[in-house]
This record gives C-alpha cells, structure tokens and sequence, in this order.
C-alpha cells in the first residue's frame, strides 16, 4: 500500500515540475532593447558634403600664336626645357614653353598645277619687265645722243631753245622710265620668288630649325606648375592653353552644395573640413553664389547646386598637404546651442503629424508625443515632452508596443 502511494507522490511531482517548466517557458520575457538617456549638452546643425579644394589663382599659360610647341616634359640635359608638375617657376624668367614655326602643309596635285602655272606666269613678267628695261636703255642712250648734238647745234645758233628743252625732256623721261622700269623688275622677281616658295612642302623642310627662329614663353608669375594640358610636341593654335601656374599655399575650398541646404547659409559661417586624409581643420564661409546652377548627381538626378566658397583659417601648418583639386568633406555650421535638450534621432518615429518615441519607466515603455526642434545625423533638440535623465528606446522593433515589458540589451 504504501508502494503505491509512493509511485503516486512522484508522479505528482513529475507532473507538477513539467507544469511549472510549461509556465516558465511560456511566461512573456522582457524585450531586449537599446535604451539611451535624454541628456542636456552641447548641440550644432551642420549641412555636410563634398568640397574640393583649389589654388585661389590659377594662371594658364597660352601658346601667343599658332605654331609647333616642342615637348615641356623632357628628361634633364636633353634638348628643350625640363618642366613637371610641382616644378617651382619664377615670374619673367623660367621659360616654361618653346614655340617653333609649323612646317608648310602639303599641296595636291591641282594645287600644284595652279602654283607651277603661276610660276611660269611670273617668269613671263620677269622676262617681260626685262626686255622692257632694254628698250627704254636704247631709247635714253638714243635721247642722251640728240641732247648732244642739239647742245652743240644751240651754240652756234641753228637750233632754236626749244628743240634744245625738247632734247632734255626726252632724256629725262627715258631716265625716268629706266628706273620705272627697273623697279616693275625687282617686283616681279618678288612675286616670282613669293609664287615659288608656295612650291615648298615638308619632305623639303630641315629636319633641324634654327633655335634662333623660335619663341620662349616665361612664367608670367611666380609659383608651382599645377598642370600641363600640352606635355607632348604638337601643333597648336594661337590661345591654345599649355599649362597651369599657381600658388599651392594660397588655397581656398569650394562645395556645391544644394539650394536648399544654401539658403541657410551666410558669409562667416564656421566650417569644419575632414575626410582629406588628416586631422579636422577648419574654415570659414566667405561667399554664397547668387545663381545656381543645375547638376546631376550620380543617380541621375537633377539637382539645383549653389557654389559657396570656404576659407582656410588653420594654421597652414595643419592643411600644408593638401594641394589643387583635392577632395574634403566639409560641415557647414547653420546652428549651435550649448545646452539644449537632446535625444538620439533613432528613437524617433511619426505618429499621425506628431514625433513621437518609447520612453522607459518602471520596465515598462509608454508612448510619448514630443516637439522637435532642430536636428542633425545623431541628435534632434527636444522642445518640449521629455525631461534631462528619462531613457528612451532606441530603433524601436514591431516587439515594442505600448506598456510592453523592457530590459537593456547586453553588449559584449
């Protein structure tokens, strides 16, 4: 009897144990969440994007007139100038270019018909104009003759004065027809020669030009080569740019940032500048364009940009290596308080027109409307609905519900 009371009393425990784990497994635990405090600090609003930097005065160098620019680049102790980027130049005395006369274009073949042709017209006129000269040489030896005679016949009066003054007129007009005449020579050779040298083509050139025929174009200021756009020798037409001069250190940072974002900007605004490669530096809104402009951004969006140009107030020390076009991130502050009510913008969510969030009281979260003022990546001010030490709950889960139970979630 008493064995089977005894089998009975285990069984009982057994069942009562197993209720109890059922009970225990299935009784709500609380949600394992991220709770942060709502605190009262220092807050600032910045507008963040990318800038990039550049010297404040770039100089391009361009070719004066169309020619043959030899090579910049060369290698040290070759023939021309031994220009790189970086390189420092001095204003009117570093020769940062050498330009050479173009060699003449090829001429087709009817091209070359027609200048032959002319060729052979201008040798006609030269032969012409020669055989002229001849005849107004006969004509003046002929007239300086009858000047004699009539100046012997005039001395014992068998002529009259007059045929004497017409004998002087004719050897004077002879005289001036002889040099009339030796002149239309001399500009037809000219055009002879001008006729033939469009014969000339540039199988016919020198291969080496004198170095005295050539050009040097020198540093119109002082500083470094920031860029060659014609390193290689070409041809190249008059204003055709060669290459860039600047002051490295004379840096300023421009951001095209978007209209909205400008709007909220002034002249003096505080900018914080990293994302370069070295510590944060800082900086100092000097201009905000007037017009934008339209870009369109990676995504093929179009997005209306405004251009706002920042300064460099650091020690230069601190940004000395940074140079032309580099890439920054730049933080635009457009509002700074140093005691606000903050709380972190990822407990934040919209309820109806209204912010709203989880606040945590006794383990328990309860919904609370709340007021936003400003805010930025990481914080939003709180106006009002909240008080300095209250834990709120952070990305809150489908889990959390109203008057659902919580409990800080453990990190390792």
């Amino acid at each position: 009897m008493q064995t089977i009371w005894t089998k009975r009393a285990a069984a009982a425990l057994a069942g009562a144990l197993v209720i109890a784990g059922v009970l225990w497994f299935a009784w709500p635990r609380p949600a394992a969440v991220d709770i942060a405090a709502v605190i009262k600090g220092p807050m600032e609003v910045t507008i963040d994007d990318e800038g990039k930097t550049r010297v404040r005065h770039v100089y391009t160098v361009s070719a004066p007139i169309a020619g043959k620019v030899l090579r910049i680049s060369y290698p040290v102790g070759s023939h021309g100038i031994s220009l790189h980027v970086g390189d420092q130049v001095i204003a009117d005395e570093t020769v940062v270019a050498i330009m050479q006369p173009m060699a003449p274009s090829f001429i087709d073949v009817r091209s070359r018909e027609e200048i032959q042709a002319a060729v052979a017209a201008a040798d006609a006129a030269v032969t012409f104009a020669e055989a002229e000269i001849r005849r107004i040489e006969a004509a003046l030896e002929f007239s300086q003759d009858e000047l004699k005679r009539a100046q012997a016949l005039s001395r014992t009066g068998t002529i009259s004065s007059r045929t004497l003054d017409k004998a002087k007129l004719d050897v004077a007009t002879n005289e001036a027809g002889l040099a009339s005449a030796r002149a239309q020579l001399g500009v037809r050779r000219s055009e002879r020669a001008s006729v033939a040298a469009r014969l000339i083509d540039p199988a016919n050139v020198p291969a080496k030009t004198n170095p005295t025929c050539c050009i040097q174009i020198r540093a119109p200021v002082s500083g470094r080569v920031l860029k060659i756009v014609q390193d290689s020798e070409a041809v190249v037409t008059a204003g055709a740019p060669l290459l860039e001069i600047g002051d490295p250190l004379d840096l300023e940072i421009v951001a095209d940032l978007l209209s909205t974002d400008a709007v909220q900007i002034t002249p003096g605004s505080l900018v914080q500048i990293d994302g370069w490669g070295g510590s944060p530096i800082e900086g100092r809104v000097t201009r905000v364009d007037p017009a934008g402009f339209l870009k369109v951004s990676a995504l093929g969006i179009e997005e209306q940009r405004v251009r706002t140009t920042i300064d460099l107030v650091g020690p230069a020390e601190t940004w000395s290596r940074l140079g032309h076009d580099y890439r920054v991130i730049v933080h635009v502050t457009v509002w700074k308080a140093n005691e606000a009510l903050t709380v972190p913008v990822g407990s934040l969510f919209r309820k109806g027109n209204d912010w709203a969030l989880f606040s945590v009281k006794a383990g328990r979260v309860r919904t609370t409307i709340v007021s936003i003022g400003h805010r930025n990546a990481q914080l939003a001010e709180v106006l009002s609905g909240l008080s300095a030490g209250d834990r709120v709950v952070l990305h809150p889960s489908d889990r959390v519900k109203e008057g659902a139970a919580v409990s800080q979630r453990q990190t390792r």
